[in-house]
């Protein structure tokens, strides 16, 4: 691993796994980032709970700190993966998922209602009807990861990487970039983890597809559940968006929704206060 990474490599449930663990305190939390995510985009909201909780972030197959994979991830392989480390950490585990990583986190609670204590969905991903193209965007899996390949031989992703990551963090965030320059570096120098970003992009429909049949055959366990919902980059789309993170909401008996009207997608960015009182009230 590379030294200039805090953390450790695990192997959970077949997967070698960057894991950031920090504080004390349970149930432990498991942190999940969005879309191409990394574990640096919770330091923010660790830094507000490590004296309360144990706080894992981990890196998905590809992404942050964690070797890549060939194979293409689907919505059971994610949810089983959220299980192996909820034993590693100590299950029950609270689960903090953000964007994309929210239909992980769901298809965990229905697949091993038995190993999550409660659930803080970050402004979640949410398709209420089937998406589109579903398989045949899929199956631009092996391209993606061809192109992250491309990025590395040819020294893109070392020249380039970190300049894009800053960009996209100044344009989806008030506050830009969180991470020390050189964690960005470190991760985003990496070919492959473009290749894993692009990968994620292509199965994004197929796990929302997925995701929407699993819900017809497992049930949604009684848990605290808290939906935070970012309504300021959704411009003309903030009412639908508000009334599918309320249906998410509405699946636990205990669950409930905070709306943020002026914060962007980036909460655990921007309002990470916001999502530590939310594991504090779980």
């Amino acid at each position: 691993m590379n030294d200039r990474l805090p953390g450790e490599i695990v192997t959970v449930g077949g997967d070698r796994l960057h894991v950031v663990s920090d504080g004390t305190g349970s149930p432990p939390l498991l942190l999940s980032a969005g879309l191409g995510g990394a574990w640096f985009d919770w330091i923010p909201v660790v830094r507000l709970l490590r004296d309360q909780r144990r706080t894992i972030a981990f890196d998905r197959p590809g992404l942050g700190g964690s070797p890549p994979v060939r194979r293409t991830g689907t919505l059971r392989a994610e949810a089983d993966r959220l299980a192996a480390l909820a034993r590693w950490a100590g299950a029950p585990v609270t689960v903090v998922a953000h964007s994309f990583a929210g239909f992980h986190a769901e298809a965990f609670a229905r697949l091993h209602p038995d190993l999550v204590a409660g659930m803080v969905l970050v402004d979640p991903s949410a398709e209420p009807g089937t998406p589109r193209f579903a398989g045949p965007l899929t199956r631009l899996a092996p391209l993606a990861r061809l192109t992250g390949t491309v990025a590395g031989v040819t020294g893109f992703a070392r020249l380039a990487g970190p300049t894009v990551h800053g960009v996209a963090m100044r344009m989806m965030s008030a506050r830009g970039n969180v991470a020390p320059p050189e964690f960005v570096r470190a991760v985003c120098t990496r070919g492959h983890v473009l290749g894993a970003l692009l990968v994620e992009d292509t199965t994004y429909r197929r796990m929302a597809a997925d995701l929407l049949t699993l819900r017809r055959h497992r049930a949604f366990p009684d848990i605290p559940l808290c939906v935070i919902t970012a309504l300021g980059d959704m411009r003309g789309a903030g009412g639908k968006w508000r009334r599918a993170h309320a249906a998410l909401a509405a699946l636990s008996p205990r669950g409930r929704q905070i709306v943020l009207p002026d914060v962007g997608h980036l909460v655990q960015v921007d309002r990470p206060d916001v999502v530590a009182q939310a594991v504090h009230d779980l």
